[in-house]
């Protein structure tokens, strides 16, 4: 423990650097850290780093997604509902077998069963990877949301993928009827089991007397506890959490107060970023132990690494007919929901931005890694470390090639007229606050036009304030008058939740009005 703390401590350390060396750089920063744990694993004396591959399953994986599936609106989920399915589930089996083919075909002793191993390691593109890029250019919300949206549900196809290849290497069969049975399983069982336990956890911050420090401390645990429980089940743990942290994310306003809210975001902010660069820093300095199986198993770098090349291609020009694919069939049958691009033309130069967006990362290093040293019956398992070191090709490749080149192509092929979207944000806040304007005034006169007559202070909250700094602090925010605007305050949450019902407005806007509003109502608790 000892020897293992400083390493952990300076991993954390270097981590913050380097995620600050990319800002100033404006690069995202898990390519650095990859880059970073790939030099840094070079260096003599240091110790080879071994990964026991339930602790990135386990350990990373529930809180990450977890955090992603709060952060994503759920109501461009549902609007693009379609294409996002399309790619977490269509798409990723497609490339999938795309990689079985060419692997069967052309590295040899790979079977078909090992080729679908590959292909559903390989086959997700990475949440944190993309959203770690895009951070640096402008897109609209339609495409983000489609990429977030598309990262929560392809972990759990991909390893539903996985679990199965993983068997007919193991058995040498495949029984279709069975497969398909486990298949909707898994999906049914661990959605339902992650919307039960959503509720539940719900209704346990709601009746019990919890604080801020007590509601975090519970959003920690509970990701976990649904992977756990969903898995124990033998169903998705990854659809167990999203469908979970979806439940709980829309129902955050009745469940936590202000405070919690407030903190939450930032513990959590904080805690998904060690994470997140903890493991991409692991990616690099994993190469070592992947470079010595190659060594054992007598198969040449060279080799090894056109073979990585030949995958990555085979990735990004499967993702790339997928993403023209289902614009296609987007037009053909739902033409009114085809996101748009600045014009006609451009419009026609999405998919291959989309296509171009497949950086890989976290799931499929876990997924290599999980694969078994040997099988039932005692056998080396076939091609092991072959596949572990293309995943990591796969991995280092999209990073350092998509990654670098995506913002560029985004600017340069002027995909979208930021000039309109800024436009349309400008006016939809100046809906929002004058709607807002008008719902205090009417909820003031309606709620308390008798309260009015007579008192300073709720005068000056009927005039929105003007005169606060003329006022004595007593007279302005006496306790009656405290009451009244925090309840005023909860009365313009209902009327921004109401308010984002409405398809055309942007729920990114929506949660900035009520964090400004948590903030509110915390401040007056000072007063």
């Amino acid at each position: 423990m000892h020897t293992i703390l400083p390493f952990l401590l300076a991993m954390v350390a270097a981590v913050v650097l380097l995620e600050m060396w990319a800002a100033k750089l404006k690069i995202a920063y898990p390519i650095l850290l990859v880059v970073a744990g790939l030099l840094i694993s070079f260096i003599p004396g240091l110790p080879m780093v071994k990964i026991n591959p339930d602790l990135i399953f386990f350990i990373f994986l529930p809180p990450l997604l977890f955090e992603a599936s709060w952060a994503i609106s759920f109501k461009e989920m549902k609007k693009w509902w379609r294409i996002i399915g399309s790619f977490a589930f269509l798409v990723v089996f497609f490339t999938a077998l795309s990689v079985a083919v060419v692997a069967n075909h052309y590295i040899p002793g790979f079977t078909i069963a090992l080729g679908f191993l590959l292909g559903g390691i390989v086959a997700p593109p990475d949440a944190v990877s993309t959203g770690a890029i895009t951070k640096f250019v402008k897109i609209p919300k339609s495409t983000s949301a489609i990429l977030e949206g598309e990262s929560l549900l392809n972990d759990a196809s991909s390893l539903i993928i996985f679990r199965f290849a993983l068997v007919a290497v193991g058995t040498g069969q495949f029984i279709w009827q069975e497969a398909a049975m486990s298949f909707a399983w898994m999906v049914v069982g661990g959605t339902g089991i992650g919307l039960l336990l959503g509720w539940i956890f719900v209704q346990v911050h709601k009746r019990l007397p919890t604080d801020a420090s007590s509601d975090i401390a519970l959003t920690l645990i509970e990701p976990y506890f649904m992977y756990w429980l969903a898995e124990q089940l033998h169903c998705s743990g990854v659809l167990a959490v999203v469908s979970g942290g979806l439940l709980m994310s829309t129902r955050r306003l009745v469940f936590l107060n202000s405070a919690s809210r407030i903190m939450g975001f930032s513990v959590w902010e904080s805690f998904v970023f060690i994470l997140n660069g903890l493991v991409f820093l692991i990616i690099g300095l994993e190469l070592p132990e992947i470079e010595n199986g190659l060594r054992v198993e007598g198969i040449p770098l060279s080799t090894a690494i056109g073979y990585g090349v030949l995958v990555t291609a085979v990735l990004i020009v499967a993702r790339i007919i997928s993403a023209y694919a289902a614009m296609a069939a987007t037009y053909i049958f739902r033409p009114s929901v085809v996101p748009r691009g600045g014009s006609g033309g451009r419009t026609f130069l999405l998919p291959l931005i989309l296509g171009w967006s497949g950086m890989r990362g976290v799931v499929s290093l876990a997924a290599a890694l999980a694969i078994p040293i040997t099988l039932d019956n005692g056998a080396a398992f076939p091609q092991r470390n072959l596949i572990l070191f293309i995943t990591f090709v796969v991995i280092l490749l999209t990073l350092l090639v998509q990654g670098l080149t995506l913002p560029y192509f985004i600017n340069r092929s002027r995909v979208f007229d930021h000039s309109k979207r800024e436009e349309s944000h400008r006016e939809t806040k100046l809906h929002m606050k004058q709607g807002l304007k008008q719902h205090i005034y009417q909820f003031l006169k309606d709620k308390h036009e008798n309260e009015l007559n007579g008192q300073a202070g709720m005068e000056r909250l009927l005039k929105l304030w003007e005169e606060r700094a003329k006022a004595a602090e007593d007279v302005w925010m006496n306790e009656k008058t405290k009451a009244v605007f925090v309840e005023m305050l909860e009365s313009q949450r209902r009327y921004l939740v109401e308010l984002n019902k409405d398809p055309k407005i942007d729920e990114e806007i929506i949660r900035e009005q009520l964090y400004q509003l948590d903030l509110e109502e915390e401040r007056l608790k000072k007063i």
